[in-house]
């Protein structure tokens, strides 16, 4: 393998998925989900090396002509972030940005957004973007962050936060136009130092009671950076979400993507 850059992007792939089995290879306008991605990410990389680290000769084959490097991992990584720290134990760089294989919609935006985050000597950092929707922040699988002052994560969850208590925990549309409630992204970056790290820390009770790998730095007093964009993201997460994909995609990124 040549010599390495300082960061890579990585998005770890894994065939299968308990709510969407073999996702990455659904059939998005006639091509494989992670093809997408792969694509997508070439485009917005700004020059860093892309690569996919995969548990199936299958996602491998999906990959090939596409311009990313692809690595075979364990097949038995309880984590994406598992399956990121063994690719960079080949890969050896020292800042590495985890992109999801799902999300074929990111931007060069926010990939050098994570990056200064994560340059700036955050030993983690991710990215969230405004809730302009009700039904955003009352959907349990929209994750919620709220951010302090300094622009680092106070605490992650399914449930809408903050909560307002005057009113019930109710907030309208039109204040979501300016109360600051923010959804989570699945995109972060890490210093290698604390990748190797974060996976010899303990699940704590906050992280298994929401389901949030995330909140394992937080319990264990590492800060994480939050950038804020407000470009649109479309990660897949069950069958119902590819039509607003192809829809995106049919008009060329000229409308909206689904929430």
């Amino acid at each position: 393998m040549p010599a390495m850059a300082s960061t890579v992007i990585v998005a770890p792939a894994r065939l299968g998925s308990t709510r969407f089995p073999e996702k990455l290879l659904h059939p998005v306008l006639g091509r494989p989900l992670i093809r997408w991605t792969a694509e997508g990410l070439q485009r917005a990389a700004g020059g860093l090396p892309v690569f996919f680290a995969v548990d199936d000769e299958r996602l491998r084959e999906a990959l090939e002509g596409s311009g990313c490097g692809v690595l075979m991992t364990r097949g038995d990584h309880p984590t994406g972030t598992d399956r990121l720290a063994e690719a960079n134990q080949t890969l050896g760089a020292e800042f590495i940005l985890n992109i999801q294989a799902d999300e074929p919609l990111v931007t060069a935006a926010q990939i050098k957004l994570l990056h200064d985050l994560v340059r700036s000597g955050a030993p983690m950092a991710t990215l969230a973007a405004p809730i302009r929707r009700v039904s955003e922040l009352d959907n349990p699988a929209v994750v919620k962050v709220v951010i302090d002052l300094r622009g680092r994560a106070l605490y992650f969850s399914r449930l809408p936060i903050p909560y307002r208590r005057d009113t019930g925990g109710r907030i309208t549309e039109e204040e979501l136009g300016h109360i600051r409630v923010y959804r989570h992204l699945g995109m972060y970056g890490y210093h290698r130092d604390f990748l190797s790290k974060f996976n010899k820390l303990t699940p704590g009770t906050l992280e298994n009671l929401e389901r949030l790998e995330q909140l394992r730095a937080i319990e264990h007093g590492y800060p994480i950076m939050i950038g804020v964009t407000t470009e649109p993201s479309l990660g897949i997460d069950r069958p119902e979400d590819v039509p607003a994909l192809e829809a995106w995609l049919r008009h060329g990124g000229s409308a909206p993507a689904a929430e």
